[in-house]
């Protein structure tokens, strides 16, 4: 057998270890640079875009800029509510809207998100996406759309901004009312509000000229952001233990063409789920630090909070939870979803058997 000097193995093993690492995963996905294109609900010059910029520089850091990210502020492509199609056709690589924007086409989008009196807290909803199955329902959900769901983004409650008083229940009749739509929408409508669905663009042109009396929309930064504390001089919130009646996590995701997201290779698609997961946490961070320093600039504006009684909870607590199994009974996926929130709000004791009376999957 011819010997080998211990030269010409360190050289051949060298040959062998360049020749692996040429091959590994990450040496593939560093053969080629990946462009997306991402427009986010959040309108320029808000709070909540200035975090999305930041997330995407974020996404370059990570990945060794690899995968950049050129984000777009709310219609700087499409119109807000034609991301979905946008990102549907690959006009668009990927979107970050509001979740429940989608319930009108993809029911259990209204259970990807908040909804009146059910699971109200950040943490009560990272359990359910990452720890009882959420997450994988939403995939194959949009996967049937040819959309990938990378996860869930944290924002805060949603607040009422109206141009006239609204004290109790029963005010929220014959009141022209913005909101997201899917059950909550339903909800405000059994109370007697007539509901119409607009951009958060959108919203401020209609207070100002009286189109709507009344609107949800976020929270008290963007919002103030937006102007609305110049046209509505009434904040409407339920009761300290309730502040928020009708959406109290108001959830945001990052959904991206299914096309796009096969082709980024496994390394990538990985680094961005966890910057995905990274900035959820960092967007709840910075949208509760600007809305608390907002706050105090309501007051200034002469702004009146309203708080609703915890009876007037208990009126819209009566409405919302047959709504809850109407919405629950329109597909596979919102069955599952809803079925599996109920057992967790069984759990917490969040429902009691004498309220599901009656109701039933």
């Amino acid at each position: 057998m011819k010997r080998v000097s211990r030269r010409a193995f360190l050289r051949r093993l060298g040959v062998g270890v360049a020749a692996t690492a040429a091959f590994s995963p990450l040496a593939v996905a560093q053969a080629r640079r990946y462009r997306w294109r991402i427009q986010t609900a959040w309108d320029a010059g808000t709070v909540g875009y200035s975090l999305f910029q930041k997330f995407t520089e974020r996404v370059k850091e990570l990945t060794d800029g690899q995968l950049e990210v050129q984000p777009f502020p709310a219609g700087a492509v499409v119109g807000t509510f034609d991301m979905f199609d946008a990102v549907k056709t690959g006009v668009l690589d990927g979107m970050n809207p509001f979740t429940l924007y989608w319930a009108g086409r993809m029911p259990v989008t209204a259970f990807l998100s908040s909804y009146a009196l059910g699971l109200d807290r950040p943490d009560q909803w990272e359990t359910w996406f990452y720890s009882l199955g959420g997450l994988d329902i939403a995939r194959r959900a949009f996967a049937e759309q040819g959309l990938f769901y990378v996860g869930p983004v944290q924002h805060d409650l949603n607040i009422i901004h109206s141009k006239k008083p609204i004290r109790r229940f029963e005010d929220f009749k014959g009141v022209k009312l913005r909101v997201p739509g899917g059950m909550i929408a339903e909800v405000f409508a059994a109370a007697g509000a007539s509901t119409v669905l607009l951009p958060g663009g959108e919203v401020y042109p209609a207070l100002e000229r009286g189109v709507i009396d009344a609107a949800d929309f976020v929270g008290p930064a963007v919002n103030y952001n937006l102007g609305f504390h110049q046209v509505a001089k009434y904040i409407i919130m339920g009761p300290p233990e309730t502040p928020a009646i009708h959406q109290p996590v108001d959830l945001m995701d990052f959904t991206i063409n299914l096309n796009r997201w096969r082709s980024l290779p496994k390394p990538l698609q990985e680094r961005f789920i966890a910057a995905v997961h990274e900035y959820s946490w960092i967007h709840y961070a910075g949208i509760q630090k600007a809305n608390l320093e907002a706050w105090p600039k309501y007051r200034q504006a002469g702004v009146e909070v309203i708080r609703l009684s915890n009876e007037d909870v208990r009126k819209f607590r009566r409405l919302a939870i047959p709504i809850w199994f109407k919405w629950a009974k329109m597909d596979k996926y919102s069955r599952e979803a809803f079925a599996s929130q109920l057992e967790y709000m069984k759990g917490i004791g969040y429902v009691t058997d004498e309220e599901l009376k009656g109701l039933s999957l």
